[in-house]
């Protein structure tokens, strides 16, 4: 009896007298995981929306103005990329998902981190200038330098993302390796040090961020947003240390689960810290949302 081997995409049938397609895996639509994660990525984009249109109906009052109300639609923005970005990781691999998903990802992610990092700095900044000789800080901290510092740190992620990808791009990959009957579906990262690299931009602007926030989570104020900030960084760097170890030994379509969790827990982390409590407030306690109840004890947020 003559053996022939089998081509790379078929498999041996359990009879040994023909070759059988073998099945394909990847994270898809129509499975219930992948339709989880769907549900819950475009939820919080929903949610996005209404805070947003919380805000802007309400842009006037002494909550949402006091809160710096640009950088705030701006990270609500940024937030609804995020999660949208998460899609990008469900569905069959192909050449342009896999080298947009992790430059969206990284992009999205850095813009929403840049506002809250520059959020922080003007809370320290308006606490230093109402002491005594400190009113020229404020003017490093008006509204141009506040939309050039976070385009300059987004910029340098897509700086980042472009020269990966110019490098040495994503692309999608047949791994036979995982199992015998079955073609795991899968975008390799190409460059190991440009998604090391884009990861650590990420993780030094948070950490920085969380850092100057823990300094100023005892200013005087009524309602100091450093405490907020605090809270939603600490759940933000929590969910992407434990997602290292997580993605690492995680193989095939779970890894791509693990990041899309990942996406959306710190997205949802950030989304309830910094906007739920003041979406409480403007909605359910609006006599709490005066601007002598907001400087009860002093001023740190800046009033635009």
């Amino acid at each position: 009896m003559e053996c022939t081997s089998c081509p790379e995409d078929f498999w041996s049938s359990p009879q040994r007298d023909n070759c059988v397609p073998k099945r394909m895996e990847f994270l898809s639509y129509h499975e219930p995981l992948g339709i989880c994660l769907t549900t819950i990525s475009l939820l919080g984009t929903c949610i996005c929306a209404a805070v947003l249109g919380i805000f802007t109906y309400h842009q006037s009052t002494p909550m949402v103005r006091a809160n710096n109300s640009e950088l705030s639609f701006q990270l609500l923005l940024s937030l609804k990329l995020c999660f949208l970005c998460s899609l990008l990781f469900i569905g069959r691999p192909q050449l342009w998902t896999c080298q947009l998903r992790h430059a969206a990802f990284g992009i999205s992610f850095v813009l929403c981190v840049s506002c809250i990092l520059v959020k922080t700095m003007v809370v320290l900044a308006v606490f230093k200038a109402s002491k005594p000789g400190g009113g020229a800080i404020l003017k490093w901290f008006g509204a141009a330098q506040q939309r050039g510092t976070v385009l300059v740190l987004t910029s340098i992620q897509a700086a980042i993302c472009t020269a990966w990808l110019v490098s040495s791009s994503p692309f999608p990959h047949k791994n036979t390796q995982y199992h015998n009957d079955k073609i795991v579906y899968e975008c390799v990262v190409g460059s190991t040090v440009g998604f090391v690299v884009l990861l650590s931009y990420i993780g030094l602007l948070a950490i920085l961020s969380f850092l100057l926030a823990f300094l100023a989570r005892n200013l005087p104020d009524n309602f100091n947003e450093a405490k907020l900030i605090t809270f939603s960084m600490l759940i933000f760097c929590a969910v992407w240390v434990a997602f290292v170890p997580a993605y690492i030994s995680s193989p095939g379509k779970y890894a791509d689960a693990v990041e899309v969790f990942a996406i959306l827990a710190s997205s949802f982390g950030i989304l309830v810290a910094l906007f739920g409590p003041k979406c409480y407030i403007i909605l359910l306690r609006p006599e709490r949302n005066t601007k002598q109840a907001i400087m009860g004890r002093g001023t740190t947020m800046t009033e635009k």
